[in-house]
């Protein structure tokens, strides 16, 4: 027998079982409707430390009006990265009132830091250049947000 193949054995059922559950939790995840302008965005919420550890790993596309909104407990430097995320991203970094703080783009499979400009709870992902294509910048407001 070759040497850890034993050991190859039982991890790929593992292995298996973690992208499908990954899988459940980004489709389990509520979905809520935002609005920058006349602009409507069906904003998958990752408000857990699971979800938000997860983002949009391992997805092959989303849609154009698509995203995922981060919800964190407090205000914080939130930074985000690309590792085993597929599609290129573009992350806005929002205040409570919805006021865009800083928006950045982000490469697919990287490992480099993307941070709000100053603390925050909020974070917008969309396709990569979403925000530029429709000029929308910091100063904006993205409505719909929960309150706290």
């Amino acid at each position: 027998m070759i040497p850890h193949l034993k050991q190859i054995k039982v991890l790929l059922p593992l292995i298996g079982f973690i992208f499908i559950k990954s899988q459940a939790v980004a489709a389990a995840l509520p979905v809520i409707e935002l609005k920058i302008g006349k602009t409507a965005i069906q904003a998958e919420v990752a408000s857990t430390p699971s979800s938000q550890q997860l983002g949009l790993m391992y997805r092959k596309e989303l849609a154009t009006n698509a995203g995922m909104l981060f919800i964190f407990n407090e205000k914080a430097g939130h930074c985000f990265w690309m590792k085993n995320t597929l599609i290129p991203l573009s992350i806005a970094f929002l205040e409570d009132d919805g006021k865009i703080i800083n928006i950045e783009e982000m490469l697919p499979q990287t490992e480099e830091n993307h941070c709000p400009i100053r603390p925050t709870r909020f974070a917008l992902e969309m396709n990569s250049e979403w925000f530029s294509n429709r000029k929308f910048m910091p100063g904006m407001v993205v409505n719909g947000l929960p309150k706290f």
